[in-house]
């Protein structure tokens, strides 16, 4: 990866951004996997033509720099820190590196830094995932683990709003606990075969024939239905689902619900650093500018 610095700040920025990380063959690190295939494949073919500033990595670098303030903690008689995991998997090499494990509590800790919406919304479900595959290696190397927590840093916490909104985190930081059963063990070692299985196949593919990435790992806001009235522009009411929609003009009116497609904001936002060698992002965006011509 090709690391700019178009608004020149400082060059401790640029070198804290560099990565000494080189992809190896039928090797593959935990956080790849837990993104979509395309991504994944994309990243690895084009590495050496992908361009980032690190103006745009600048949340990366303050993990980053979490991280490394937390790294100094010196570990007790129990625990083991900052440690690189690699095993033999489904005809592949898995990687990964955890933050923290302790083994008289059988837990395994990672450090996040997060946005208060992911505690608001409360779905934890990729944390967990990451967390139960470090267990998992952790299992197969002989250390029991039977839980797993996230300690997450929140980057824009408001004291104001911790204050005055029920629903709001009440602290800058919190902790997010999980109780592993052996069935969450069957099922991610199922999951990881799966994956690999689906690599395999898709290492013989070209760029535009790779799976496109799901709505979820697109980070889509799902699709809306828009209840519309002839002669009228904007909408009576915009709702989740077509059903909710044809109840809601059963009772209050309407003459037909139009679908408002789900914006994919990991694409749009820049936040997937492969879309230029996409070719789903790159239809969709053509399409998006033939409709903004067509107005």
């Amino acid at each position: 990866m090709k690391i700019t610095n178009k608004y020149y700040l400082p060059q401790s920025f640029v070198e804290m951004a560099k990565r000494d990380y080189e992809y190896e063959p039928k090797e593959y690190r935990v956080t790849s996997l837990l993104k979509g295939i395309r991504e994944t494949i994309l990243e690895r073919r084009h590495d050496a033509e992908i361009e980032r500033d690190v103006s745009d990595m600048i949340w990366m670098l303050f993990g980053t720099a979490v991280h490394s303030i937390l790294e100094r903690q010196q570990e007790g008689a129990e625990e083991i820190k900052e440690t690189r995991l690699k095993i033999n998997l489904g005809g592949y090499i898995l990687s990964g590196q955890f933050d923290l494990y302790n083994a008289e509590t059988k837990t395994i800790t990672d450090y996040k830094t997060a946005s208060v919406w992911k505690i608001i919304y409360g779905n934890y479900d990729d944390w967990k995932r990451q967390l139960l595959i470090y267990a998992y290696m952790l299992r197969s190397i002989g250390f029991k683990v039977e839980n797993g927590e996230i300690v997450a840093i929140l980057k824009d916490h408001s004291k104001r709003d911790a204050k005055t909104k029920e629903s709001y985190p009440s602290l800058p930081v919190t902790k997010i606990c999980f109780k592993f059963t052996e069935q969450d063990f069957l099922d991610i070692e199922y999951w990881l075969l799966q994956k690999f299985a689906i690599i395999l196949d898709c290492e013989s593919r070209t760029d535009d024939d790779l799976p496109p990435c799901t709505p979820e790992e697109r980070f889509n806001s799902g699709d809306k239905y828009a209840v519309m009235k002839k002669g009228r522009k904007t909408a009576l009411r915009v709702l989740d689902s077509e059903e909710d929609a044809k109840e809601w003009m059963k009772v209050n009116g309407g003459d037909e619900i139009q679908v408002r497609p789900g914006e994919d904001k990991k694409c749009n936002d820049g936040y997937c650093s492969v879309r230029e060698f996409c070719n789903y992002y790159q239809q969709k965006r053509e399409n998006d500018l033939s409709e903004l011509r067509s107005f």
